[in-house]
């Protein structure tokens, strides 16, 4: 199965690509918003679903580690790499200006939930620092929600929750202390 985004709302519309040949044009009318817009069939513009991806937990691009998405509801996994300074987490949105966005159907999840700042300590290690957009559900750490303005330490395999979504963090450390 692949799927296509609607050009107009940004959903999802999923087909079985094997009913096509490689060249041929389709025209798909999105069912949220009723736009008509067309594809070609080919490699560039199409995607495989996220959860036939199989994302690798350890994605580590540019050395700094990843978080790990499960959105508890439907244990739909994500893997989004972080960058070093601030990666401010939340749902996906046509136009929203954050860096690591979460595909999400959660509601209690906010377009700017929460931030985790990547730096280096003074021995050189990454550090990662947890704290709250602020959101409207809060951010919890270990059951404790994060207090305004509070910033919490975490490490390889912190987990902490957004809404009904968990998430871990996977550091870009190779040898951790």
């Amino acid at each position: 199965m692949k799927r296509v985004r609607c050009p107009k709302c940004d959903q999802y519309i999923t087909f079985d690509e094997t009913k096509y040949t490689e060249g041929q044009n389709l025209i798909f009318q999105c069912p949220d918003c009723g736009k008509q817009f067309g594809i070609r069939i080919g490699v560039s513009k199409l995607r495989e679903r996220q959860k036939d991806e199989k994302p690798d937990e350890q994605a580590n691009e540019k050395g700094f580690g990843s978080i790990v998405v499960i959105e508890n509801v439907f244990h739909y996994k994500q893997v989004i790499p972080l960058q070093l300074g601030d990666n401010v987490i939340g749902r996906y949105q046509k136009g929203n200006p954050i860096n690591t966005p979460i595909e999400t159907v959660d509601p209690s999840v906010d377009n700017t939930h929460c931030v985790i700042n990547v730096s280096y300590d003074k021995k050189g290690q990454l550090k990662y620092v947890l704290r709250d957009g602020p959101s409207n559900t809060g951010t919890f750490v270990d059951n404790d929600i994060l207090r305004d303005n509070e910033r919490r330490v975490i490490y390889e395999g912190t987990l902490f929750t957004i809404g009904a979504t968990s998430i871990i963090l996977r550091s870009g450390q190779k040898d951790e202390e």
